[in-house]
């Protein structure tokens, strides 16, 4: 990818879907489908949330929350009062559940957030938040699935644990093959010219702090295990895929 497309910037790198709806990378979508595939002979309808995310729209979700219009929620996922926020501790607080324009990995197209759309009732509301996914909560037979076969197909989560910067995610998948080298190319020169050329809300203290929040928050993830990266070079077989040969990083 260049740093257009990196940055959520361009659409050259995605395709879009019309079912199941979503917009990924071109070279997500076929495992993408066939983990979906897998995913339905078991009752379950995977489908996208959330996929490819531009650099305007993550603009609108990071200024709408900076502004109070949106509400800031803490790691547990409670409701934080702004008026107690200073300006670095309101970064902190966006930070803990949205990534800064730029620094999205949905910009990548390799990245969405999963629900099962058979398990909803009649009316119900998706809030992406970890209760959810647990064992008894609407979306726990996809997770306990998901935990089984997701990295059949080359998907992982990028955000299962507290050692990230970010709050946990078990909603959000990341193809490893693209995102891997996507997060090596995704350089601090690059992320502070998509950032300074923007009109984000908050951006001088974003700017000032820059280096910190590339390192935990866009450096800092989770990645799947050696053993789970071991494959054939990339080469699918069924719809699965081997991940040997796929580059990537994780904060030190």
């Amino acid at each position: 990818m260049n740093e257009l497309e990196l940055t959520g910037r361009a659409r050259t790198h995605i395709v879009e879907l019309d079912h199941p709806r979503c917009v990924l990378h071109a070279g997500v979508v076929t495992s993408f489908l066939a983990m979906r595939d897998a995913a339905a002979a078991t009752g379950i309808d995977l489908v996208a949330a959330s996929s490819f995310r531009d650099f305007d729209r993550q603009l609108f979700l990071w200024n709408r929350k900076w502004s109070g219009e949106q509400p800031l929620l803490d790691r547990r996922g409670l409701v934080i009062d702004p008026a107690t926020l200073d300006d670095a501790r309101r970064v902190d607080a966006i930070l803990c559940w949205s990534a800064i324009p730029g620094g999205s990995r949905h910009h990548w197209g390799s990245d969405v957030d999963v629900i099962d759309a058979a398990a909803m009732p009649d009316g119900y509301k998706v809030q992406l938040v970890p209760a959810e996914y647990a064992a008894d909560g609407v979306f726990g037979k996809l997770a306990a699935w998901l935990d089984g076969n997701m990295m059949r197909f080359g998907f992982y989560r990028p955000y299962a644990s507290a050692g990230c910067g970010a709050g946990i995610e078990p909603w959000h998948l990341s193809y490893w093959p693209v995102s891997s080298a996507a997060l090596e190319s995704l350089s601090l020169p690059v992320l502070r010219a998509a950032v300074a050329s923007s009109e984000m809300l908050g951006k001088a203290q974003v700017l000032e702090r820059l280096p910190e929040i590339y390192t935990r928050f866009v450096l800092a993830v989770d990645r799947p295990s050696p053993l789970d990266t071991q494959g054939s070079n990339g080469s699918r077989a069924g719809g699965q895929v081997g991940w040997s040969g796929a580059t990537g990083r994780s904060a030190e």
